[in-house]
Order: structure tokens, then C-alpha cells, then sequence
């Protein structure tokens, strides 16, 4: 298995050298591919300076920020071009996905085409956020997989382990979320290219550092988007 980890970024100065340490701690044979989306704050400058450093580092630098979902697609993209790597992991620059958690689910991901990191399995848990956004992701995740007909029960965690071979057959110029929505789209594409789908509890906690992307936008976007899922894929 040769695995790189996909990170989104956008002014995560805070966390990104201290994330890229904790992965390699937990995953010492990792590559990982920051898309960075032009960060004000110099994001890109120190991944760079870390990739001048360690050749299993590696910056695609984007010109604006355009969302989760198009850079996600940019580093899809970069990754699937090279018949070297076998998986792509999915995860957040802000400590809410513990790199702790990356052994097992790349052990899952021997056996299955997408490795979940659920909060909404027996073991899985949130901790960090106020009632009202629990509340809110818990009841969309329900409704989510309710219109969907998603095989599991967290459909818009953004930890997750995906074989390079089924992405390959995402038509990722379909996709057009650009917020968290983006995930569950991307969950959507591959249970319909047959992927096989496994979850592992996971503790998600809170950033610990830059600033929430939660928006009213991304909120509007993952209400409607499991009705277009639905109809007109």
C-alpha cells in the first residue's frame, strides 16, 4: 500500500507543521499533498519550507480559495496521475481528525474501498462543539442518508481512506459542491461505482487553532444537495 494524505488549506499556519509532524508520527511511510488555496497567512511558505526538507512532503499551490470541494478535486487530480500511490486520505488541517487514527484505517483500507472515520458509529464521538452544532450535524447526516440511500452513517466526515482505483472512476468535472457537501457528493459518486464502504469510530474534536469554515453558505449547499444526489445523478 503506498498512501498520501490530501489536505486542504486556507490560513492554517497554526496547525499545519505541527499536523504534517503528528501524521508522520503515526504514519511513517505517508506522503502528503497540501492544496493550499493562496493563504494569506503563509500556509504555503512553510509547507514549502517542510517539502525542501522531507521529499514525501509535497505543495500544490492554488491561485484563490474556491472551497473544500474544488481543491480537494485539485489534489484528486495530482494524486491519480501517479500509478505509484493506491489510496488517498482524506483529512481536515485542523487536529479535528486525529492522526492516531490512521493505522487502523489503513488496515481497514486492505479490504475495503472507502474507510470511514465515523462519529456516528458505536465508539465514534464529537467533543468541542456547542449543542446546537451537534445537533445539527447529527440531524444532517440522518437526513442525508435518508434521501441518499449512503451505506453509512457518516456521510459528510472528512476522514476517510478511498482506493486510487475507484476514484479513478469519479467524474470529478460532474462534482460541483464546493462545501462539505463535496464529501458527501464524493461518497454518493463512489457507492455508485460500487465501492465497498467500511466505518471506524473516530473522536472528532474542535479546532485547536485558525478560524471555523462553517458558513451559511456550506449550510444551505448540504441541505439541497442530497435532493440533487438524488435526481439528477
Amino acid at each position: 500500500m503506498r498512501a498520501t494524505v490530501v489536505i486542504p488549506t486556507y490560513n492554517e499556519v497554526a496547525n499545519i507543521a505541527k499536523l504534517i509532524e503528528r501524521i508522520f508520527g503515526a504514519a511513517p511511510n505517508m506522503n502528503i499533498l497540501v492544496v493550499d488555496d493562496n493563504s494569506p497567512d503563509a500556509t504555503g511558505t512553510v509547507v514549502s519550507r517542510i517539502a525542501q526538507i522531507n521529499t514525501n512532503v509535497n505543495l500544490l499551490s492554488r491561485d484563490k480559495k474556491e472551497g473544500l470541494g474544488p481543491a480537494y478535486v485539485a489534489g484528486f487530480k495530482k494524486v491519480t496521475s501517479d500509478d505509484k500511490f493506491t489510496h488517498i486520505v482524506m483529512m481536515d488541517a485542523d487536529f479535528s481528525h486525529n492522526p492516531s487514527a490512521l493505522p487502523a484505517m489503513l488496515e481497514k483500507a486492505k479490504y475495503h474501498d472507502v474507510v470511514v472515520g465515523s462519529r456516528y458509529v458505536r465508539g465514534g464521538a464529537t467533543e468541542g462543539w456547542e449543542f446546537w452544532r451537534r445537533i445539527l450535524s447529527w440531524g444532517g447526516n440522518l437526513y442525508a442518508r435518508t434521501i441518499t440511500g449512503l451505506p453509512v452513517h457518516d456521510c459528510t466526515g472528512g476522514f476517510n481512506v478511498i482506493n486510487v482505483k475507484k476514484l479513478r472512476q469519479i467524474d470529478f468535472d460532474r462534482m460541483d459542491a464546493s462545501g462539505y457537501a463535496f464529501i458527501l457528493e464524493l461518497k454518493f459518486m463512489l457507492a455508485k461505482a460500487g465501492a465497498t464502504f467500511v466505518e471506524v469510530p473516530i473522536l472528532f474534536r474542535n479546532r485547536t487553532g485558525g478560524e471555523s469554515k462553517m458558513s451559511s453558505h456550506i449550510i444551505r449547499e448540504g441541505i439541497l444537495a442530497p435532493w440533487k444526489m438524488r435526481f439528477l445523478n
